[in-house]
């Protein structure tokens, strides 16, 4: 059952999208919309300018209230904000990072980037006032929600993660630049001493207006460009094992959120959207799931470090599998298995992606390694999921079409 921060049953709505076009966008919005609010239903306010989406009932909801909210990492000891059934769905609000961890007060910020004061969510603000009081040591920037503990789960076992619905918060989302930032950084493992700097201005955020066009969401990214969104969790993770040493991890029992792992985690898979169902090793009893860092849309790769980051709420069905033992994570949709390589090293993580596809053909499909690994050479892609996260990914997307039965 629910504790008490938590709500049971509750009556909640997508945020109303607008459509509505916008110049080009650098560091200003430049476009109105309405107020969005924080934790509870918004209001019906649709006009001929808006539509209403209404999303699918949930057995329970977890605001993002600053209880709920953990700033950079996955704590493994930390009292379930919801404890639920095998097979029960949830719904959840996440909060991106923008607005909520630098140093400066938040709606000073964020109105200074053109973004109007009726569109920053309340809860941005109540976490903001408490950043003071959280541990920062060896954590990152993420700010994520959760855990929720799945009863029965142990360790050893799989958590489903069957991703029912996303939908935007608010009408805006931010990307940021930098000459050094994504893969031009200095620390970027591809980089090579006497590289030329991209001409971008310290500190530049787009600011990035999000809407419904002809009946399809839209960033509004110029007069001239806009482009699909397609709403994400780009975190989507369990409780891991920390161990100092390991990519993210110089605090003993802190896992920093920005590098992926085998408990899930930053993974940036852009597809791990509405429809798709994702699959993680369980490390601890209850699986204690976190889910954050939302994303309105992002090209594979991530390539500037960052995606359109826009607060998003999902709704997911959690259950538990007995019968199963996976190393890391994996995904399906209707149309592909999706199988995941995670290192250090690029190469290093393609390797290890094809090989969780032989090892997924094997045991599930009943071939050979031979040909396993000849049916990967032909009729699976290998895309880079993401490379600036410390660990990169590398997903093989095996086609559900090749099988006839």
């Amino acid at each position: 059952m629910s504790i008490n921060r938590s709500v049971r049953n509750p009556e909640v709505s997508a945020l109303t999208k607008i459509a509505l076009h916008s110049s080009q966008v650098t560091c200003l919005a430049l476009a109105l919309a309405c107020a969005p609010s924080a934790n509870q239903a918004p209001e019906d306010t649709a006009t001929s300018d808006q539509t209403r989406i209404q999303p699918p009932e949930a057995d329970h909801f977890v605001p993002s209230t600053p209880e709920n909210l953990s700033w950079g990492w996955f704590p493994i000891d930390r009292e379930p904000v919801l404890r639920m059934q095998s097979g029960e769905t949830v719904r959840v609000n996440t909060l991106t990072h923008v607005g909520a961890g630098q140093n400066e007060e938040p709606v000073a910020y964020l109105t200074g980037l053109g973004i109007p004061r009726d569109e920053i969510l309340e809860d941005v603000l109540d976490f903001w006032a408490t950043r003071e009081g959280r541990p920062r040591e060896g954590r990152s920037g993420h700010v994520i929600t959760g855990p929720i503990h799945v009863e029965g789960a142990e360790p050893g076992d799989v958590l489903e993660i069957e991703i029912l619905s996303i939908e935007t918060r608010v009408p805006w989302g931010v990307n940021s630049t930098s000459a050094r930032g994504g893969v031009f950084s200095t620390s970027y493992p591809g980089f090579a001493e006497g590289d030329p700097a991209l001409d971008i201005p310290p500190g530049t955020r787009h600011v990035i207006r999000t809407g419904e066009v002809d009946g399809a969401q839209v960033a509004f990214f110029s007069e001239d460009i806009q482009v699909p969104l397609a709403p994400f969790m780009g975190i989507l993770a369990v409780a891991p094992d920390p161990v100092v040493g390991q990519p993210g991890v110089t605090v003993p029992g802190v896992q920093g959120s920005r590098p992926p792992g085998a408990f899930g985690g930053n993974l940036d898979v852009k597809d791990l959207k509405a429809g798709t169902t994702v699959y993680l090793p369980v490390f601890h009893p209850g699986a204690l799931f976190y889910v954050g860092d939302p994303h309105g849309a992002q090209g594979d790769g991530e390539v500037s470090g960052t995606a359109i980051e826009q607060s998003l709420t999902g709704t997911f069905r959690l259950r538990v599998h007995k019968d199963r033992t996976i190393a890391g994570p994996r995904a399906e949709n209707g149309d592909h298995y999706i199988l995941m390589g995670i290192d250090l090293d690029l190469d290093r993580a393609t390797r290890q992606a094809v090989w969780e596809v032989v090892d997924f053909l094997v045991e599930e499909k009943g071939l050979t390694p031979p040909r396993a690994l000849s049916l990967a050479s032909i009729a699976v892609d290998f895309r880079i999921s993401e490379v600036v996260d410390l660990t990169q990914v590398v997903s093989g997307y095996i086609p559900k079409g090749v099988f006839l039965r």
